[in-house]
C-alpha cells in the first residue's frame, strides 16, 4: 500500500514532498476544503455584484484595465458564431491554453508530481477561490499517476511559474500530454485511462492553478534534498581523502572550531571527527610513513610483499643534516619517508570545515526559505472573505505579488555559488593524490608503472576539472538579470524558476565530482594502508641490517657512522614491528569495503569507464553513505 501524506495548506514538509514526488498519494484535510469552499462561495457573491475583480471581471497582466461584459462583443455581428460561454468562463480557459508554451526537455516525474502537489496545498489555504471539486480533481490527477509533461523552459518566476503551472493544468483540462504507466500520450487519453473527466474551469480558476512558484519550489527543495546527502558524502570523501593522506587531525578539534563557530564548519568538523575515529593512517607519526619506490624482481624476499607490486623506502638524514634540528629528531626518528616534516596540510584538507561547512550554511539558508515558501500562498488576488469592515471588495480581494520567486531566486543563487566550490575543493584533493609532487610519497597516478606503460587514475582527474569548470561557468546568478514581460506590466521578474532549475542540475553534477574522488581515494587508500602494513611486516621479521636495505643515504658499511646508523634503524624498524595493524577510520573503512564490493582495486591499467559510472552512480543512489549510516 502506498504512503498517504495529509495536506493541509499548514503543515507540509520537505520530506513529505519529497515523498509524493517519489509516489505517495495525498489526501485532502476536510477543514481545508471548508476554507476553499467558503472562498469560492465569496467569490460567486462578488460575480453576482458585478463588481471589478481582477482576473475575475477583468482581463489579466496588460489587459487589467478591461472589465469583462455578460458576453463577447463579437457575438453581437450579424450570423457570428457565439462561444456559448460566459467571458468570465472563458478567460479562465484561455489562460491555461494560451499559457502553457513551455519548450525543451520535460522535467522528471518526481518533479511535476512535487509541483502538483505544492500547487495542491497551497491552494488549500482557502485565500485563492478555487471550488472544491477542481482541487479534488486536481488530486486525483496525482494520485492516478497522471504526470503532465511540462517542458523544462518557459517561466521567468513571475507572475509565478506561469507558463510550467499552465502545463499541469492543461491536463485537467484535457489538453495537453501526460505521462502514465511511462507512456507518452494526450491529456484526455491520460485521464480516459485512469477513469477521470475533464474539469471546466469556473471563476479565478485557471489563476489559482497557474499563478504560483511550484517550479522553482519544487525543483528547489529536490536540490536540497540532494545537496544534503551530497554534503554527508562530500564530507565521506574527505575523510578517505585524509586517511590516505595520513593526514593531521588538529584541525578538525573542537576547541578550534570553538573560536570561529558558524554552525556548519562546527558540524562538518564533529562529523570528520566521527568519520576518522578508529584510524591508525591519520597524525601517525611522520618517520613511520614510506614512501613509494619502483617495484623490481629483487624488492621483496617474501611472496607475499612480492606480489604488492609495489617497493617502499626512507631516506636517512645524516648527522650533518641535524644542526639546529636535534630537539626535532629527539622526537621524530631521522628518516624520510613519504610525509613531509610539517605540522599542517594543504588547505583543501586542513580546511575542509571552513569550505563544507560554508556550503552548509548557505544550504540551510535556502531550507529556511523553502519551508516557508511550502505552506504560502503564492498566487494573485488574494481572497479575504471573512475580512471585516470591508467597504469595496478591493479589500477583500487583494492584488498583491506573492508570486514573485525572489525569496527562493537568491536563496538558489546562493546554492549555485556554492556548489562549484564544494566541487572545486573536491577536484583539488583528488588532484593531490595523483600528482607525486604532493600526495605525500605515493605512486604517480596511483599505479605502479614500472615498465611506463600505465597512466591508472590520471585522466580521472581531467573528468572532475572539466566537470568542475563546467559547474563555474554556470554559477552566474540568474536572479540579478530581470527580462520584463507582459507589455512592462510584470516589468521586475525573478528569474528563480531557472536558478532552481539550474541548481537541481549542479547538484547532480557535484555528485559526478565526489564519486571521482571517492573511487580515486580508495585506490589511494589501498596502497597507503599497503605500504605501511608492508614495512611493519618487513620489521616484525627482519633485524636492523635486513631493514636498513629499504633506506637511502645511510653510511657506507666501514663508515665510522655506520653503527649509530643501523642503531637508529633499528628503533625505527622496533616501532613498526610493535604497531599494530595500521587502518582507515571506521567509517572510512566501511565506505572503502562498499566500493570494493563493485570495483576492484586497480593493479594494472585496465579499462575504467565501467568502473568510473559505478562509482558515480554509488554516490546517486546514496549507497555508499547508506552504508556507512548504517554502520
Amino acid at each position: 500500500m502506498k504512503d498517504v501524506v495529509r495536506l493541509d495548506g499548514v503543515s507540509l514538509t520537505r520530506a513529505q514532498l519529497v515523498q509524493v514526488a517519489r509516489g505517495a498519494q495525498v489526501a485532502l484535510d476536510a477543514q481545508a476544503l471548508e476554507r476553499v469552499a467558503h472562498a469560492a462561495e465569496f467569490l460567486l457573491e462578488q460575480v453576482a455584484k458585478q463588481e471589478p475583480i481582477y482576473g475575475i471581471s477583468t482581463g489579466f497582466g496588460s489587459n487589467a484595465d478591461k472589465l469583462l461584459g455578460s458576453h463577447r462583443l463579437r457575438d453581437e455581428l450579424p450570423g457570428a458564431a457565439r462561444s456559448g460561454q460566459p467571458p468570465h468562463i472563458e478567460l479562465q480557459r484561455n489562460l491555461i491554453v494560451t499559457h502553457a508554451v513551455c519548450v525543451g526537455e520535460p522535467f522528471a516525474p518526481e518533479v511535476v508530481r512535487a509541483m502538483l502537489c505544492i500547487r495542491i496545498n497551497t491552494l488549500l489555504r482557502g485565500h485563492s477561490g478555487i471550488r472544491v471539486q477542481t482541487l479534488q480533481a486536481l488530486a486525483a490527477m496525482l494520485n492516478a499517476g497522471i504526470v503532465p509533461v511540462v517542458p523544462q523552459l518557459g517561466s521567468v518566476g513571475a507572475s509565478g511559474d506561469l507558463a510550467p503551472l499552465s502545463h499541469l493544468a492543461i491536463v485537467l483540462l484535457g489538453g495537453g500530454e501526460a505521462f502514465v504507466d511511462g507512456q507518452r500520450m494526450p491529456g484526455a487519453d491520460a485521464l480516459a485511462r485512469k477513469g477521470l473527466q475533464p474539469v471546466e474551469l469556473s471563476y479565478k480558476e485557471g489563476l489559482a492553478l497557474n499563478n504560483g512558484t511550484a517550479q522553482m519550489l519544487a525543483t528547489g527543495v529536490l536540490a536540497v534534498q540532494l545537496l544534503e546527502d551530497l554534503l554527508d558524502t562530500a564530507d565521506l570523501a574527505a575523510a578517505m581523502t585524509i586517511d590516505a593522506f595520513a593526514g593531521r587531525l588538529g584541525a578538525f578539534a573542537p576547541e578550534v572550531h570553538a573560536l570561529r563557530p558558524h554552525p556548519g564548519q562546527v558540524q562538518t568538523a564533529a562529523n570528520l571527527r566521527r568519520l576518522l575515529d578508529g584510524s591508525t593512517l591519520s597524525d601517525i607519526a611522520y618517520h613511520l610513513v614510506p614512501k613509494f619506490r619502483q617495484w623490481l624482481p629483487g624488492s621483496w624476499d617474501s611472496p607475499s610483499l612480492q606480489a604488492l607490486g609495489f617497493d617502499i623506502g626512507w631516506d636517512w638524514v645524516g648527522f650533518a643534516q641535524r644542526h639546529g634540528r636535534e630537539k626535532f629528531y629527539q622526537r621524530f626518528l631521522p628518516f624520510r619517508g613519504g610525509k613531509k616534516h610539517q605540522p599542517q596540510d594543504s588547505y583543501s584538507l586542513r580546511c575542509i570545515p571552513q569550505v563544507h561547512g560554508a556550503v552548509r550554511d548557505a544550504l540551510e539558508q535556502a531550507k529556511r526559505v523553502l519551508e516557508i515558501e511550502l505552506n504560502a500562498v503564492t498566487d494573485n488576488p488574494l481572497v479575504f472573505p471573512d475580512k471585516t469592515g470591508a467597504a469595496f471588495v478591493e479589500e477583500q480581494v487583494i492584488s498583491a505579488g506573492h508570486f514573485h520567486g525572489m525569496p527562493l531566486a537568491l536563496a538558489m543563487s546562493y546554492l549555485k555559488a556554492a556548489i562549484p566550490v564544494l566541487a572545486s575543493i573536491s577536484e583539488r584533493r583528488l588532484n593531490k593524490l595523483v600528482d607525486p609532487a604532493t600526495n605525500d610519497g605515493l605512486p604517480p597516478f596511483l599505479i605502479g608503472n614500472e615498465d611506463g606503460t600505465e597512466s591508472g587514475h590520471m585522466i580521472v582527474q581531467y573528468t572532475a576539472a572539466a566537470i568542475v569548470n563546467d559547474l563555474t561557468s554556470r554559477a552566474m546568478p540568474a536572479s540579478v538579470y530581470s527580462i520584463p514581460t507582459s507589455a512592462n506590466a510584470e516589468d521586475h521578474v525573478s528569474m528563480g524558476a531557472n536558478e532552481a532549475r539550474h541548481v537541481l542540475a549542479m547538484a547532480q553534477d557535484l555528485g559526478k565530482v565526489l564519486g571521482l574522488e571517492l573511487f580515486t581515494a580508495a585506490q589511494a587508500l589501498d596502497l597507503r594502508r599497503d605500504m605501511i602494513n608492508a614495512a611493519r611486516e618487513l620489521a616484525r621479521r627482519s633485524d636492523a641490517g635486513g631493514f636498513a636495505a629499504k633506506i637511502g643515504g645511510g653510511p657506507l658499511p666501514d663508515a665510522a657512522e655506520r653503527a649509530a646508523f643501523l642503531t637508529e634503524v633499528d628503533a625505527l624498524r622496533e616501532q613498526l614491528a610493535r604497531s599494530g595493524e595500521f587502518q582507515p577510520g571506521r567509517a572510512v573503512a566501511t565506505a572503502h569495503a562498499a566500493i570494493r564490493a563493485r570495483i576492484p582495486y586497480l593493479d594494472r591499467d585496465r579499462a575504467l569507464d565501467g568502473e568510473v559510472a559505478t562509482a558515480v552512480a554509488m554516490v546517486a543512489d546514496g549507497s555508499i553513505l547508506a552504508a556507512v549510516r548504517a554502520g
